[in-house]
């Protein structure tokens, strides 16, 4: 039994030492090989530009848009007392107004006694 256990340490280990095989390139593979990473190291660099390009017109849409949401709100802000004050306006015309309608109605009423 300890000579099983033996053999399979002494497997692993020769199994350990074995070189692992690694493609040996051409020498017209390597350059097709770098051209092609130079390639696409130059279409990754493309990317990042668009990217960063994409990035700074983002952040100026932001900036505008808050900027326009700032003035906004300090425009409401301003115009709230205006239609505070602009809606007691209109509420005060309509009370005149019915007041001026019960008026006439009651000239009118006495106009029609007249006639009779």
């Amino acid at each position: 039994m300890s000579e099983s256990l033996w053999e399979s340490d002494a497997a692993e280990e020769t199994r350990r030492e074995e070189p692992v095989a690694e493609p040996v390139l051409e020498p017209a593979e390597e350059t097709s090989a770098v051209a092609l990473s130079a390639d696409e190291f130059t279409a990754l660099e493309v990317r990042i530009l668009r990217t960063v390009e994409l990035v700074k017109q983002s952040r100026q849409a932001r900036a505008v848009a808050e900027e326009r949401a700032a003035k906004a709100e300090a425009e409401l802000r301003e115009a709230t007392p205006q239609t505070e004050s602009l809606k007691q306006e209109v509420s005060a015309l309509r009370e005149e107004r019915e007041q001026v309608r019960q008026r006439v109605e009651r000239l009118l009423t006495q106009l029609d006694a007249l006639e009779v």
